[in-house]
């Protein structure tokens, strides 16, 4: 079928608006008329294209939308069921059967080469090819193809533009809270980085009771959304050490780095208490390294880097969305809306720091 994309050709961008040809769905897919799309940080570290698929691609794996058409072999969902996209897994290596389909052996072969395991394509240009099912489905366009396992099915009555996010960094940043720290009620919590991926760990923080809640950031707009979200104690990075603010509490007993930049990963791992837990979230360039004085390592501190928040989307995208309509989730105070057509715009804002969270809204005939 005919859709709209947004497809990157060179390194940096720009997004290309462009007509392409989608395959129909095989038995294991899904066709998904996408309402809305978030845009992470992935996708920006993908359009520099920092990790695979090669260009040209369509990017996107924030969506959210109605089925339109199933294969045969897909019986969750339905036409016309609600759904929102997540990344795709295998289902059968030694890590999902144990219930960690974040960790799948096969994440990079669904999700990053741009085109179906058995190596076919799904989207086709004038000019050829274009590589597709990022993180299973591709979703900065109108239509999508994705796979059962990474369709989710969610209730009705939430407003669908606003779910995409749920699929990745929401998932990611409030997962890592609650599936994996499992913090105790009263216990204290420090973020650093107020992007999406952060703002969303805070809100896991403060649905598990947490206090106090420090949260760190260089830009003001997002330390002051951040005490909205329930941040009890918000440190300018560029104006104090938030190493030695922390410690001044007596360290963070759970802590979210979410920026991805060695220097700041640094700082979230030194200001986490003895026997405390800091978890990575932020994706740093494949090259990149962290320096830490080892003598760190010898009080107790867990370090762990955490993909997807440890998540089964079948299982906590659903839950998300429950707390979201409770208003425990307020995701819709991050999101700014974007038509397709402004997806450059929305890749600058983000880029500065000037928006939280873009969602794309598509446009349909």
């Amino acid at each position: 079928m005919d859709i709209e994309a947004a497809v990157v050709r060179n390194p940096g961008g720009p997004f290309l608006h462009e007509r392409l040809k989608l395959d129909e769905p095989r038995p294991d897919e899904v066709l998904v008329k996408v309402i809305a799309t978030g845009l992470c940080h992935s996708d920006i570290t993908a359009m520099h294209f920092h990790f695979p698929p090669p260009p040209p691609v369509v990017l996107g794996h924030e969506g959210a939308g109605i089925v339109e058409r199933v294969g045969a072999n897909v019986t969750h969902v339905a036409p016309g069921d609600h759904v929102v996209l997540s990344f795709n897994n295998c289902g059968e290596c030694s890590n999902c059967a144990a219930g960690h389909v974040a960790y799948c052996e096969n994440f990079f072969p669904l999700n990053l080469n741009g085109r179906r395991v058995d190596g076919s394509e799904t989207l086709h240009g004038e000019r050829g090819a274009v590589g597709g099912c990022f993180f299973g489905q591709s979703s900065f366009a109108n239509y999508a193809l994705a796979h059962k396992r990474n369709t989710v099915k969610v209730r009705k009555d939430a407003p669908l533009e606003l779910l995409g996010p749920l699929g990745c960094g929401i998932q990611t940043g409030a997962g890592a809270v609650l599936n994996v720290l499992q913090p105790e009620p009263g216990s204290s919590f420090a973020l650093f980085g107020c992007g999406g991926v952060g703002l969303a760990a805070l809100m896991g923080a403060k649905i598990a009771g947490c206090n106090p809640i420090i949260a760190v950031d260089k830009i003001a707009s997002r330390l002051e959304l951040a005490r909205r979200l329930g941040a009890t104690l918000t440190i300018d990075a560029s104006k104090e050490n938030p190493v030695e603010t922390i410690a001044g509490l007596g360290g963070a007993q759970y802590v979210i780095e979410a920026t991805g930049l060695p220097g700041v990963i640094a700082q979230a791992i030194q200001a986490t208490r003895s026997r405390g837990v800091c978890g990575v979230l932020g994706v740093p360039k494949p090259d990149e390294t962290v320096t830490l004085n080892i003598m760190q390592a010898f009080s107790g501190r867990t370090i762990m880097g955490i993909i997807e928040g440890d998540a089964d989307p079948h299982v906590f995208i659903p839950y998300m969305v429950d707390k979201f309509m409770s208003g425990e989730l307020p995701l819709d105070l991050l999101a700014k809306f974007y038509s397709l057509d402004e997806i450059n715009e929305a890749v600058a804002d983000s880029s500065s720091g000037a928006v939280v969270k873009p969602i794309l809204r598509m446009r349909h005939a």
